[in-house]
C-alpha cells in the first residue's frame, strides 16, 4: 500500500467524550509522548463541573485540547485541526471550535438514537447522515465494536472492555502522527503492573488502534511535526499545580525551613495537596483539614513555630480564610496563600477558569489589611512565582497571596527546569540572641525594611504575645490606643509598599519602549497577549506588551512605562479588576477587554481588539 508522509508545522487536537471515556488520560498520554519528542506544546483540559454527570449529556462532556508545533508557541490554540468525538454530545459541544475542513474522528457507536436524544438533537436528526458535516473531513470508526473485538479473548466484562476505547483511539492517533507507543506502554505497566489482565487488555487495545490505521486502506497519509527549536537544555512537561508544588519544595530546601501545607480540598487547587503529599522525603508535611479556616490557621501555627506555612484554595475558600489572613497580617509572620482561581461567585463554575479574585486578594479582608500579591503567568512560571512569593513572605515577614487559575493549574507546557545551584538563596534569620544595645526582646522593633524579628517558640527570653488584637508598636503588647492603631496601620502599609525597593523593575515583554499601544496583562492572559502582540508587530504596528508578576506592590517604574504609550489595553478574564487598580493608582485612562465565560481569551479576539484600537488612532 502506498502511503505518503506530510510534514506539518502546527497541530491542534481536541479529545472530547463522556466523562467516563478517559479523554483526560488520553490527552495527557499524547502530551507526554509529544514532550518526549522535543516538540513544543500547550494544553487546555476542560472538565465537566459534575463528578459524574449523566452519561451522554452535554454537561457531561470532558475535553482535552493539545497544540503541538515545531515553532515556539504560547497558547493551546484558538481553533482545532482535529476533533476526536466519542459521542454525539462531544461533537455538538465542540464542533464550533473546529476549523472548516478539519478532521473529525467519530466513534459511530456514540451516535445511536439514545446518544442523539441525550445530546438534544431533534428526533430523526443524525449529524453523521444529514450532510451538516460536509465541510469537514469525517473519519468514522466504530471504536466500541473494534475495541470489543480486539479484546474478545479476555475474560473481562463488556463494561471493562469499553473502558479501553480511549486506548484504541490513542493508538490510532499515534499511527496517524508517526509516534511510538512505547511511552504509553511504559505508563500502563507502571499503573497496572499488579493487574495483569487490565494491563494486557489496555496494551492490546492500544496496539489494535495503531494497527487499524496501519492496515486499513482508507488512510493514505500520515503526519509528522518536527522538533521545536527551543533553547538547548533538559525539558520536561509540567502542569501548573505540579510546578507550584515543586516551587514550594525548592523554596523549603533553599530556606532550610520545613514545609507545612494546611489545605482543604477544592477544585482546582486540590492537586497541589495531592502532589506535595508524595514528598515526605523532603520533610514536607501535608494536613487535610476539616475546613478552610482550620487549613489556614494550621498553616499560621506552623509558621509561628518556625516552618514554612502554606495554604492552598480557590475563590470560595479565600472568602472563608479572610479573617485568618488578617490574623497573619497583625502577627506579621510569613505565610503563603495560593489561590487557584475559578469561575464565581459562590460555587460558580468549579472547573472553569477565571481571574476574578484579584480585588478580593487586594481588599477582601476586614480593616486595613495590606498583603503582597504575586501572579503566575504560565504553568511552568508557577515554579518561579511561588518561589518568589516564599522569598517575600520570609524576608519581609508578611503573608503573601499567590494567584494562579484553573487554566494555568491544569494546563501543561515544556519546562526547562533549573538546577538547585541556579536558584537564589532564601535567607532566614531567627531571633536567637539580643543585639548590641538591646536589654530585652522587643517583638515589633523593626529593621530598615520595617520588618520585625522572627522569634520561634521555645527560644529562652524571646517569649512574646500573639493574637489578633492590635499590638503596641515595638513592645507587641495589646493596645487600644487610637494613635497607636493609626501608627500600626500606616507601618503595615508602608512595609508592604517598601517591598517595591526589593523587587525587579518592570520590563516590557516585547515591543518598543514608547508607542501607540501597550497591552498590560497579568496571569493566564500571557500567552494570548504575547501571540496577538507578536502578530501586530509583524504587521509593522508599534505595539508593546508588559506582563505583571508583582501586583502589590507594583514595580517602581510601572507608572513611567504606562505614560510612554498613547493607549493602554488591559485584557482580563473578569469584569475589569486590574484596570480599576491601575486607573486609581496611575490616573491612566486604560481600556479593558473582558471575557467571563469560563474559558481563556483567544489570540484571535485580541488581534481584532488591537486593530480596533489602533484604527481609532488614525
Amino acid at each position: 500500500m502506498n502511503r505518503k508522509e506530510e510534514v506539518l508545522q502546527d497541530v491542534v487536537i481536541k479529545f472530547a467524550g463522556d466523562s467516563g471515556d478517559g479523554m483526560q488520560l488520553t490527552g495527557s498520554q499524547f502530551t507526554n509522548n509529544t514532550a518526549l519528542m522535543g516538540i513544543d506544546l500547550a494544553t487546555f483540559p476542560d472538565f465537566p463541573a459534575e463528578i459524574r454527570a449523566p452519561q451522554g449529556t452535554l454537561p457531561g462532556v470532558s475535553g482535552f485540547q493539545l497544540r503541538f508545533s515545531s515553532d515556539h508557541i504560547f497558547t493551546p490554540g484558538d481553533e482545532c485541526d482535529v476533533l476526536v468525538a466519542m459521542n454525539a454530545a462531544a461533537l455538538k459541544t465542540n464542533l464550533k471550535t473546529l476549523k472548516k475542513g478539519g478532521k473529525i474522528i467519530v466513534n459511530t457507536d456514540g451516535f445511536d438514537s439514545k446518544n442523539l436524544r441525550l445530546a438534544n438533537y431533534p428526533d430523526g436528526i443524525n449529524p453523521l447522515e444529514d450532510h451538516s458535516l460536509d465541510n469537514y473531513n469525517v473519519i468514522r470508526i466504530d471504536v466500541t465494536k473494534m475495541t470489543r473485538e480486539a479484546l474478545k479473548e479476555f475474560a473481562i466484562g463488556t463494561k471493562e472492555k469499553d473502558r479501553a476505547k480511549n486506548m484504541f483511539v490513542l493508538g490510532f492517533l499515534y499511527w496517524m502522527y508517526n509516534r511510538s507507543t512505547e511511552s504509553t506502554i511504559k505508563f500502563l505497566k507502571e499503573k497496572f503492573g499488579k493487574k495483569q489482565e487490565i494491563l494486557d487488555s489496555n496494551i492490546k487495545a492500544l496496539m489494535a488502534g495503531y494497527h487499524f490505521g496501519d492496515t486499513t486502506e482508507t488512510f493514505t497519509t500520515t503526519y509528522k511535526v518536527e522538533k521545536a527549536k527551543l533553547e538547548p537544555g533538559t525539558y520536561r512537561s509540567i502542569m501548573g499545580n505540579q510546578a507550584l508544588a515543586y516551587g514550594l519544595i525548592a523554596a523549603s530546601q533553599k530556606s532550610g525551613l520545613p514545609l507545612f501545607l494546611g489545605s482543604y480540598p477544592i477544585t482546582p487547587a486540590s492537586d497541589i495537596l495531592h502532589e506535595l503529599s508524595r514528598y515526605k522525603n523532603f520533610g514536607v508535611r501535608t494536613f487535610q483539614a476539616e475546613d478552610e479556616i482550620a487549613a489556614i490557621t494550621s498553616a499560621i501555627g506552623a509558621s509561628y513555630g518556625g516552618s514554612l506555612g502554606v495554604t492552598t484554595t480557590s475563590g470560595p475558600g479565600m472568602a472563608l480564610k479572610a479573617e485568618a489572613m488578617g490574623l497573619a497580617v497583625v502577627l506579621e509572620i510569613p505565610l503563603v496563600i495560593c489561590d487557584i482561581q475559578r469561575g464565581g461567585p459562590s460555587t460558580g463554575l468549579p472547573t472553569k477558569t477565571e481571574q476574578s479574585d484579584l480585588l478580593q486578594a487586594y481588599y477582601g479582608r476586614n480593616g486595613e489589611c495590606p498583603m503582597p500579591v504575586i501572579s503566575a503567568s504560565t504553568p511552568s512560571d508557577c515554579f518561579d512565582a511561588v518561589y518568589e512569593a516564599v522569598r517575600i513572605a520570609i524576608q519581609h515577614m508578611t503573608p503573601v497571596i499567590l494567584l494562579s487559575d484553573g487554566y494555568i493549574a491544569n494546563g501543561a507546557e515544556p519546562w526547562k527546569f533549573p538546577k538547585s545551584d541556579e536558584l537564589h538563596p532564601i535567607e532566614v534569620k531567627f531571633k536567637k540572641e539580643l543585639s548590641e544595645g538591646e536589654t530585652q526582646f522587643l517583638p515589633y522593633q523593626r529593621d530598615e525594611k520595617l520588618v520585625r524579628p522572627w522569634a520561634i517558640p521555645g527560644t529562652p527570653g524571646f517569649e512574646h504575645r500573639i493574637g489578633g488584637l492590635e499590638k503596641q508598636n515595638i513592645t507587641g503588647n495589646v493596645s487600644y490606643d487610637p494613635e497607636n492603631h493609626q501608627l500600626m496601620v500606616k507601618i503595615r502599609q508602608e512595609k508592604v509598599d517598601k517591598i517595591a525597593e526589593y523587587i525587579p523593575l518592570q520590563k516590557l515583554d516585547s515591543g518598543p519602549e514608547k508607542g501607540k499601544l501597550l497591552v498590560l496583562g497579568w496571569g493566564s492572559t500571557y500567552g494570548a497577549i504575547k501571540s496577538a502582540v507578536a502578530e501586530l508587530q509583524h504587521e509593522g504596528y508599534a505595539v508593546s506588551h508588559a506582563h505583571l508578576r508583582y501586583i502589590r506592590p507594583f514595580p517602581k517604574n510601572l507608572g513611567n512605562i504606562l505614560k510612554n504609550f498613547d493607549q493602554v489595553l488591559i485584557p482580563e478574564i473578569n469584569n475589569g479588576q486590574l484596570i480599576k487598580i491601575i486607573r486609581d493608582r496611575y490616573f491612566v485612562d486604560a481600556k479593558g477587554h473582558n471575557k467571563i465565560m469560563g474559558v481563556p481569551i483567544t489570540k484571535t479576539e485580541l488581534v481584532m481588539k488591537l486593530h480596533e484600537m489602533l484604527g481609532s488612532n488614525n
